[in-house]
């Protein structure tokens, strides 16, 4: 069932709730993000207290890759446009951030890149207190993204996207298409919207992947 407004840009949609079957009154609500064109909001809420939200982008630009070298504090000011399906990666460390289906598109800098994946490596380290090899490569990393933070080390920060949704943005990026076969590599996140047929996609990833190798 599906009801508009008269703008004809917000509605909402009912469907059976995944846990308790009952009604599920699905809004959504359309808008323009800068740097990431018209984006759909998507909330649903139901009386057993299941709640869902998430934020689709409509757009769909050609498959790009972006490459910074970091190399000093003016560097970690440049701007980074991060979509639901955006990769990030730091060559240097073997890290890749991966889109899930819990992936969030947010604006930030490169420092706020450096410093969500310092966080993320921390945590990780935390995790392998009882491997020493493990643990003693993760201080290793948690030094090496200090540093860069600080402008006292050169960085490699690289940011793809099968839909062109993200970017880096620095007179100093190196900029270049995916080829077919380079994007269908990628992961896209949990939802794909596709604006000219109106279908979905779920992608099968449970949740944003983080590599160390």
């Amino acid at each position: 069932m599906l009801s508009e407004n008269q703008s004809g840009q917000n509605f909402v949609t009912k469907t059976s709730c995944p846990l308790c079957h009952e009604e599920l009154v699905i809004s959504w609500q359309s808008d323009e993000i800068p740097y990431f064109g018209e984006v759909m909001y998507i909330t649903a809420t139901c009386n057993c207290s299941f709640r869902f939200a998430d934020t689709l982008i409509l757009a769909q630009k050609e498959p790009m890759r972006y490459e910074l070298l970091v190399e000093g504090l003016e560097d970690l000011n440049s701007r980074v446009v991060r979509s639901t399906s955006g990769t990030i990666r730091i060559p240097e460390l073997g890290i890749d951030v991966e889109p899930g289906s819990i992936s969030e598109s947010y604006i930030t800098n490169i420092e706020g890149i450096l410093d969500r994946i310092l966080n993320v490596v921390i945590t990780a380290t935390r995790w392998c207190e009882d491997d020493e090899e493990k643990r003693l490569r993760g201080l290793e990393v948690q030094e090496f993204l200090k540093e860069a933070i600080e402008g006292q080390r050169p960085i490699t920060v690289v940011v793809e996207d099968p839909f062109g949704n993200s970017a880096i943005i620095s007179d100093k990026v190196k900029s270049c298409a995916l080829d077919a076969e380079e994007a269908g590599c990628l992961k896209t996140g949990m939802i794909v919207f596709d604006a000219n047929s109106s279908e979905m996609e779920l992608d099968a990833s449970d949740s944003e992947h983080r590599l160390i190798d």
